[in-house]
């Protein structure tokens, strides 16, 4: 625990002050607003990996309605924003099993991440992840499809600073899978 503690201040000691923090919106219809405004980029950036599956969400989809009352109101969902500053610029859908399938299982999976496209490579979803995944302790899981090289090689970096040589990854099913320990930081 001591070596990751020391490797974490390094890492945090590396970053620029980007003034990056995450709140939940669950109490904020502001924030809910918000993320529901900006879904749409999330989904033109997701319509390139030809699934087939992010074109049948629209604006004025029903099922849309539906994936947000289940965002906002499961106890199991986590939605959150990403500021910098006082500006909003991403968000971030951490769910968490009930119970894992099996002892293996992880306990929290990161659903969904954004960070728009005028903020990208600066940082603040680095930050971010880091944020979460300390507010978060306990096994984790991300998913990416293996369609998504940008967003793999993210999660790669982001995992090879925050949990260096700790994490596994496997790809399956069109989709690469890494799996982690978090535990809540020592350093704010």
């Amino acid at each position: 625990m001591f070596a990751r503690a020391v490797c974490f201040i390094k890492y945090r000691e590396a970053l620029k002050p980007l003034l990056v923090s995450i709140r939940d919106v669950k109490g904020s219809l502001k924030d809910q607003q918000w993320i529901q405004d900006v879904y749409g980029e999330y989904l033109e950036s997701l319509a390139d990996l030809n699934t087939g599956f992010f074109s049948v969400i629209g604006e004025e989809s029903a099922r849309q309605d539906e994936i947000f009352a289940t965002w906002f109101s499961n106890d199991q969902a986590h939605p959150l924003v990403i500021l910098q500053g006082s500006d909003h610029v991403g968000f971030a859908l951490v769910t968490r099993q009930r119970s894992p399938v099996k002892a293996a299982g992880a306990s929290y999976r990161m659903s969904e991440f954004f960070v728009r496209r005028p903020h990208r490579h600066a940082g603040i979803g680095r930050n971010a992840a880091t944020l979460i995944f300390d507010r978060f302790a306990g096994d984790w899981e991300i998913v990416e499809y293996q369609r998504h090289p940008d967003s793999i090689a993210f999660w790669r970096r982001v995992l090879a600073v925050y949990c260096p040589g700790k994490f596994s990854e496997r790809a399956q099913n069109g989709e690469v899978h890494q799996r982690f320990k978090s535990r809540l930081s020592t350093v704010r």
